[in-house]
This record gives C-alpha cells, sequence and structure tokens, in this order.
C-alpha cells in the first residue's frame, strides 16, 4: 500500500485527506512513477476551493518528479529506471506513487535533480511560453510581471533578462522587492505603497510596456490594462486574488487598441513535441545557470494543507516542494 492525498469534496485546505491508497499495474500506455518530490502550485488551490472543476472523488496535484518503476504496454517514451519529471496530466500528484500517461513524461538530464525538476516543470514551462511564445520577448524591450517574487515570477525575471529586457515587476513587501532584485527584476514596486501604474509610467517616460504578465486577477487586472502602451499585449494567466470581473472590449480599444489572451500551459504542451521543446528551452536555462530555481520551501507530502495554507496568505516566495 501507498499514500496519497484525496478529495471528497471541494472547500478550504481541511477537505484534503492523506490516505492509503491500493496501486494497480500501469495499463496500456501507462508509466508508474515513484515520486521523490511534487510541485505545490496555485492552480492546486484553484482545484480544490471548486473554482476549476474537477470530478470527485479525485487526486490533486499536477507536477512531480521521480523515478518509473513500471510501464504498460505500447509504452515508448520512457523505460522502468528513467528519471522523469511532468506537468500536467490528470490530477493526481499529491501521492508517492502513481500511474500517468507515459506521453506526458520528459526525461531528465543529468544536470537537473529530482527535487529542482519538481519544483520547476510548471512555473519553468509557463515561463517559456509567455516570454517565447504568447509575446516574444527581445532585447531591449520594458515588460511588467505581477507577482515578481513568486514561482512564475522569479523565473521570468531571471529569464527576461537573460534576452537583455528591462524588467519592471510588483511585490508586497521589501523583503520581496529586494529577491526580485536579485533575480533579475531592474525596477521592483512595492504596491502596497507605491502605485504601480503610476510607476512603470515614469520607468517607461510615460509610453508604457509592450507587454503584462499578470497571475494576479481580481483588481490589479484592470490597472494591468494601464500600464501598456498603444497596440501592448495583456496576459493575463492565473487569478490568485480571484477572477478577473467581465470587460467591455471597448476598454481595450480606448487604451490603445490592445491586445488581451488568457492562456494555459496545458494548451502550448497539449502536443508531444511541444511538451519536449518547451521542456528542453528550460533545462538549457536551467543547466546554464542563466535560470536559477529557488526552493524557498518544503514540506512534508502529508502536510499540505498547511502548505496550502501558507501559499493563499502570499507567505512563500520562489518555488515550493512538497516531499512524499
Amino acid at each position: 500500500m501507498s499514500h496519497a492525498i484525496r478529495i471528497y469534496e471541494t472547500g478550504g485546505p481541511e477537505v484534503l485527506r492523506w490516505e492509503e491508497v491500493s496501486m494497480t499495474d500501469p495499463a496500456p500506455g501507462e508509466a508508474r512513477v515513484r515520486h521523490a518530490a511534487v510541485g505545490l502550485n496555485f492552480i492546486d488551490i484553484y482545484f480544490r476551493s471548486g473554482r476549476y472543476p474537477l470530478q470527485l472523488p479525485s487526486g490533486l496535484g499536477l507536477e512531480g518528479a521521480g523515478v518509473v518503476e513500471a510501464v504498460g504496454s505500447a509504452v515508448t517514451e520512457v523505460q522502468v529506471g528513467d528519471r522523469v519529471a511532468y506537468a500536467g496530466g490528470p490530477p493526481g500528484a499529491y501521492a508517492e506513487v502513481r500511474n500517468i500517461p507515459a506521453d506526458r513524461l520528459v526525461r531528465l538530464p543529468d544536470a537537473i535533480d529530482l527535487k529542482t525538476a519538481a519544483a520547476m516543470m510548471l512555473q519553468g514551462m509557463t515561463a517559456q511560453y509567455l516570454l517565447r511564445r504568447t509575446f516574444r520577448v527581445q532585447a531591449n524591450d520594458k515588460i511588467l510581471i505581477q507577482a515578481a517574487a513568486g514561482g512564475v515570477g522569479l523565473i521570468v525575471c531571471q529569464w527576461a533578462k537573460a534576452l537583455g529586457a528591462t524588467v519592471i515587476g510588483t511585490v508586497s513587501s521589501d523583503a520581496k522587492a529586494a529577491m526580485a532584485k536579485a533575480h533579475g527584476c531592474d525596477h521592483p514596486i512595492v504596491y502596497t505603497r507605491e502605485n504601480f501604474v503610476e510607476r512603470v509610467k515614469e520607468i517607461t517616460g510615460g509610453e508604457g510596456v509592450p507587454v503584462v504578465y499578470d497571475s494576479v486577477g481580481g483588481d490589479t487586472f484592470m490597472k494591468s490594462l494601464d500600464c501598456l502602451r498603444p497596440l501592448g499585449m495583456m496576459v493575463t494567466f492565473g487569478q490568485s486574488a480571484g477572477p478577473v470581473a467581465p470587460v467591455d472590449t471597448q476598454e481595450l480599444s480606448k487604451r490603445g487598441s490592445l491586445f488581451m489572451t488568457r492562456p494555459s500551459l496545458f494548451t502550448y504542451i497539449a502536443k508531444r513535441a511541444d511538451l519536449l521543446q518547451s521542456a528542453q528551452e528550460l533545462f538549457d536555462m536551467v543547466a546554464s545557470g542563466r535560470v536559477k530555481i529557488e526552493v524557498n520551501q518544503t514540506y512534508a507530502l502529508k502536510d499540505v494543507a498547511q502548505a496550502h495554507t501558507d501559499l493563499a496568505a502570499r507567505k512563500t516566495t520562489g518555488s515550493t516542494i512538497l516531499i512524499p
């Protein structure tokens, strides 16, 4: 018997249950992975709380890294003994061991350890598609990243800086400002005491930025629009502060014919070729040292309720992993 987190109803962290579960052999096309570490992400809270739908009862978690223990028939992507990681697939990463579609697994290079891999796949491949596909950042671009000291934020700051961009980022405290600055953010803005729209306009000489990456949502959304220059791109890829209210498209017109998109990593990596390319670009950035993955919090997997509480309260920075 192994253990996993299960939920039978949506709600607060108290719905998370640490239970014994039985494992079946991998089905055709599946592989069984024994986790060394599991990633914690805000999307897990969305599923747990019911903001994103789940068929209950269910596991939780979309990111992990470990070693392949067994494979089902017709599996060619991985073999027993491979060190692998993943982001996506059906929820269920909060487990000591699980079966998962083999085509969602990526073999890890020797330079990437399992704990780092568990901390970086979802956030790192999110940064990859944001910067290289949704809006392809170029040298000398000025960009704005909301929540710059968060898991995606710290990776975006470093990666954008490596591309030659000027990085503006919002944070909630001086400590987080210092962290963002240490990771490539040229202009950290403490939004709890500064008007970030005014600061962005000041930094850009009144022009605004060509792109805003916003995972905060809520009341931040309209202010993010106000930071864009004409023909700028609003990328809203999360809603940690709550959902974005319905938007009158005339607001985009009034601000200078803006573009807006609500992307998802899972669309960008739906095809295996895209998954492998995204993961390889991430591995290359991390192996080269241009992007450092900061694992700033570690919890036992059975204590994931506390991890959810701390994440929702903005007590975490960088990446968080759960150890089975």
